[in-house]
C-alpha cells in the first residue's frame, strides 16, 4: 500500500476586534483560518460571495440579532493573512463588538494573540519581516513624515534595497566559491570577474542604505533630550517655549521643579522628547533630593543633554562640576539663557565642553538655533526616500558591514574571505526574515495590538 503524503495541519481559526476600543460609528471583528463559509453561515445565515460586502444580520445562538452590518469574505490565498478571512463590520460600541466576538469564539474560533494576523501574513509569504513591522510603525506614526516613510516600507521599499544588497552579496559569494575550486587560477579569476570592485561597490551601497535607515530610525524613535542645570537658570521656561505651552511651573523660587516634566515636539518631522528636570544642587530637602536623583537617571538614558546656564554669569565652577558628571560620550549642548537680561544677541559658538547656544527662553530669541543644533547632533538631513527602520535593522546592517570590512582584511586568504561573506549574508537576511529565529519573531509580533 502506497504511503500517503503528509498533510499540512489546518490553521486554527482566530478572531479579534480589529478596531480601537471606545465608541465609534463602525467596529470590526476579524477572523482568519480555513474554510470559513460554514462559520459565516452560522453567524448570518448567509454565505457571502468573495470580496463583496453583504448586508447581514449577525445572529446569536438562539437566532436573535446581535447587530446588523456588512459581512465580507476574502478566500485564501487572496487575503491579508493568506488564509480565509471574514470581517464583520458592525456598529462601534464595545458591548456589541464583545458580543459578536463571543459568538465567534462559541463557534470554534479562539482569541487571536497580539500581532497574530500579521504574523500569519508573514509566515504565509504575504509580507516579509520589514513590511510586517511597517504595519505597526504606520499605526504608531506621530508625524506625516514618519507615516510616509512607514508606507514606503510597507510597500516594500526597504525590502527591495535589502534584497538588492543580498543579490550583490550572493553573486560575489558565488564567484569566490567557484574560485576556491580552482586555486591555481584564483587571483587571475577574481581580477577578471572584478571581485574586489564588486566588494567596494557593495560597501558603498551598504553605506547609502544605512544612512537612509538611520534617518528612518529618527523618524520613528526621535531624540530624547534632557534639560539640566542649576536651579533658576530657566529650564522650565525653555521647556514651555519649546512646547508652546505652560507645561512647567515657573517661579523665582529655587527648587520649584521637583519631578520630571515631559513634552514631545516635532521639528522637520523628527519627534524631540524634551524632559525638564529638577535643578542640580546640594540640598537637605528630601523631596528635592528625590527629584535630583531622578534627574541623573534621565541623563543616563538621554541621547542629548542640554546644560542651561545664566548668560549673565556664564559657565561657573558649579556648572563645570555638573558637566564632569555627565556620562562619557553623551552628546551635550550648553545653553546660555536669559540673553535679554545680559544684553547679548542670540548665536551659536564653540566652547571647551562643546557647542553653545545663546538664547532667551522668555522671548524665544535663539530657540530656533537650539532646534537646528539638536537635529545636527541627531544626524538628520531631509530626504524624501527614507524608510522606517528599527534598532534591530541598524544592528544587522552594522554587523553586515563589519563582516565586509573583515572580509577585505582576510585577502588573499580566500577561505576566510568566503566565510565572512557568508556571515554577512546571514546577518543581512535577518532584516527581511530570510534568516529568523522563532524567539525574534515572538518579540517582534508580541508588540502588535490584538486584532492586527
Amino acid at each position: 500500500m502506497a504511503e500517503r503524503p503528509p498533510t499540512t495541519p489546518r490553521p486554527e481559526t482566530i478572531a479579534a476586534i480589529a478596531t480601537a476600543p471606545g465608541r465609534g460609528g463602525i467596529g470590526v471583528v476579524r477572523l482568519s483560518g480555513s474554510d470559513l463559509l460554514p462559520l459565516a453561515q452560522a453567524l448570518s445565515g448567509k454565505q457571502p460571495p468573495p470580496r463583496m460586502a453583504t448586508l447581514a444580520n449577525f445572529l446569536a445562538a438562539d437566532g436573535s440579532v446581535i447587530d446588523t452590518g456588512l459581512l465580507l469574505h476574502f478566500p485564501a490565498p487572496h487575503s491579508f493573512t493568506g488564509e480565509d478571512v471574514l470581517e464583520l463590520q458592525g456598529h462601534g460600541g464595545m458591548v456589541v463588538l464583545q458580543m459578536l466576538l463571543a459568538r465567534c469564539l462559541d463557534l470554534g474560533a479562539r482569541l487571536a494573540e497580539p500581532g497574530e494576523f500579521t504574523r500569519r501574513a508573514f509566515l504565509n509569504g504575504k509580507l516579509d519581516l520589514t513590511q510586517a513591522e511597517a504595519v505597526v510603525d504606520l499605526i504608531d506614526a506621530s508625524t506625516a513624515a514618519a507615516a510616509r516613510s512607514a508606507v514606503r516600507s510597507l510597500q516594500g521599499g526597504f525590502s527591495r534595497e535589502i534584497r538588492s544588497l543580498l543579490d550583490q552579496l550572493v553573486e560575489l559569494r558565488a564567484l569566490v566559491e567557484a574560485t576556491l575550486d580552482f586555486p591555481e587560477e584564483e587571483i587571475d579569476f577574481l581580477q577578471a570577474a572584478d571581485a574586489f570592485g564588486r566588494l567596494e561597490r557593495l560597501q558603498q551601497k551598504m553605506a547609502e542604505v544605512t544612512d537612509r535607515a538611520q534617518q528612518g530610525r529618527l523618524l520613528q524613535g526621535g531624540l530624547h533630550v534632557v534639560l539640566a542645570g542649576q536651579p533658576n537658570v530657566g529650564k522650565s521656561s525653555l521647556l514651555n517655549c519649546l512646547a508652546g505651552d505652560d507645561l512647567a511651573i515657573v517661579t523665582p523660587v529655587a527648587g520649584t521643579t521637583r519631578d520630571v516634566v515631559r513634552s514631545t515636539l516635532h521639528v522637520q518631522g523628527i519627534p524631540l522628547h524634551v524632559i525638564d528636570t529638577a535643578g542640580l544642587r546640594d540640598t537637605d530637602d528630601e523631596i528635592e533630593q528625590i527629584g535630583i536623583a531622578r534627574t541623573w537617571r534621565e541623563i543616563e538614558k538621554a541621547d542629548v543633554v542640554v546644560l542651561i546656564v545664566d548668560a549673565r554669569h556664564g559657565v561657573k565652577a558649579a556648572d563645570e562640576a555638573i558637566l564632569a558628571q555627565f556620562p562619557a560620550g553623551l552628546a551635550r549642548i550648553t545653553v546660555h539663557n536669559k540673553i535679554d537680561l545680559a544684553g547679548l544677541l542670540p548665536g551659536r559658538h564653540d566652547e571647551a565642553s562643546g557647542t553653545a547656544i545663546s538664547l532667551s527662553a522668555k522671548q524665544g530669541a535663539g530657540v530656533e538655533l537650539l532646534k537646528q543644533e539638536l537635529l545636527r547632533i541627531a544626524g538628520w538631513h531631509p530626504a524624501e526616500d527614507v524608510f522606517i527602520a528599527r534598532e534591530r535593522h541598524l544592528r544587522a546592517l552594522a554587523r553586515t558591514n563589519e563582516c565586509l570590512v573583515t572580509a577585505r582584511s582576510c585577502l588573499p586568504r580566500l577561505e576566510l574571505f568566503a566565510e565572512e561573506l557568508r556571515l554577512a549574508q546571514i546577518s543581512l537576511g535577518t532584516i527581511t526574515g530570510e534568516f529568523s529565529a522563532d524567539d525574534l519573531l515572538g518579540e517582534i509580533f508580541g508588540r502588535f495590538c490584538i486584532g492586527k
